[in-house]
């Protein structure tokens, strides 16, 4: 259940949230623009590249480096493979996660290392393994960290990793490590760099839009905005009590979908199901009419509403890109969903380029998710 009191109330928001999700959220914006900047004077922009990567491989701990896998991907459009590289095993060195790059990276291949810590001496491993078969290479660090020299004694491109006031109070506290707003932080100079080698396209002014759109967001998400009027706080109070089934369509919302799905387990501790549309109503249709279907509970009636919780439900959150004139599956989804009872909660961006969209979208869902953790009573 979701306490509604505390979601209402700003000041206690703000006892309750040690560790800083709202403001992590909050201060998106600010740390997309520190990030820019940093590409910047790291040098991404007076980059020549000799032409396009023929894959790029991403590696880094922790959800934030899965998403920005995804959502390069996705931005990308398909111009070039993006191959997410995970832990094969534990390293000799105490912590240290063991890291390969597949057999048939070389020279022509991009290794994107983005590491909120840069302690891992696993990644260090890595880099030298990517300086021994050729491949270029750019890490996300904070630049006082073993892997940035790493990177920069394997003659690769190290960026700082942008960092808010807050950040040290909030690590000190204990923050998770899905924490919202760090996803900004190793996605933004990674942007820069694909505009640079054209692989998509985002220049300076697209990231200054980005870190604009991401302000509205926290304008109207904000824990000072009454849950009537604010959709993160819908959205909250809507999936505390159900199963969320998140039904995306688009590539980009597809990616914001499995970022909201791990967000809502990693912080909240709820369990969240992913499905692309079309396939998604054949994917789920035994959720929409099994034990977990709204009207699964022939003794519903009888259930001591005091002592007995509420069964867990399944309700469905279509996440929507803007595509005007496109043909859509959603409403056919809705339809479906609604016809066994299950309710639908939507999200759908605001006019603007696909990057924009991914930013209002996280933003939105992130904000959610730390309202879920927050206020939610079994979390």
């Amino acid at each position: 259940m979701l306490d509604e009191t505390l979601l209402d109330d700003p000041e206690a928001l703000a006892r309750t949230d040690r560790g800083g999700l709202l403001r992590g959220v909050a201060d998106s914006g600010a740390r997309v623009r520190t990030a820019a900047r940093n590409a910047t004077e790291a040098g991404i922009p007076g980059l020549q590249p000799d032409g396009r990567p023929r894959s790029v491989l991403v590696a880094g701990p922790g959800p934030a480096a899965a998403c920005v896998a995804d959502l390069f991907g996705a931005l990308g459009g398909g111009n070039c493979p993006v191959t997410l590289l995970r832990p094969t095993g534990v390293a000799p060195e105490p912590g240290a996660l063991r890291w390969n790059l597949p057999g048939w990276a070389g020279g022509l291949d991009l290794l994107l290392i983005a590491a909120p810590d840069g302690t891992d001496p696993g990644l260090a491993a890595l880099v030298e393994q990517a300086y021994r078969r050729g491949c270029s290479l750019v890490g996300i660090a904070p630049a006082a960290s073993p892997l940035a020299g790493a990177v920069q004694q394997a003659r690769g491109l190290a960026v700082p990793l942008a960092t808010t006031p807050h950040d040290a109070e909030f690590t000190a506290q204990g923050a998770p490590p899905a924490a919202p707003g760090l996803l900004w932080a190793l996605l933004v100079p990674l942007l820069a760099l694909a505009d640079r080698i054209g692989l998509l396209s985002a220049p300076a002014a697209t990231l200054t839009g980005l870190a604009d759109r991401l302000d509205q967001v926290a304008e109207r998400c904000g824990p000072a905005v009454a849950t009537h009027a604010n959709p993160a706080k819908t959205l909250a109070a809507e999936v505390a009590d159900s199963l969320p089934l998140i039904w995306t369509e688009g590539l980009v919302a597809g990616a914001v979908g499995r970022h909201f799905a791990t967000a809502v387990t990693a912080l909240a501790g709820r369990p969240a199901l992913t499905a692309q549309l079309p396939e998604a109503v054949l994917d789920h249709r035994t959720l929409l009419a099994g034990t977990f279907a709204a009207a699964a509970d022939p003794d519903d009636f009888f259930r001591d509403r005091v002592e007995q919780p509420e069964p867990l439900h399944a309700r469905v959150i279509l996440l929507r890109e803007s595509a005007p004139g496109a043909l859509s599956a959603a409403p056919a989804a809705r339809n479906a969903a609604l016809e066994h009872a299950t309710p639908v909660s939507e999200l759908e961006p605001e006019a603007g380029n696909p990057l924009e969209a991914a930013a209002e979208l996280l933003a939105t869902t992130d904000f959610a998710a730390a309202y879920l953790a927050l206020a939610g009573t079994g979390s």
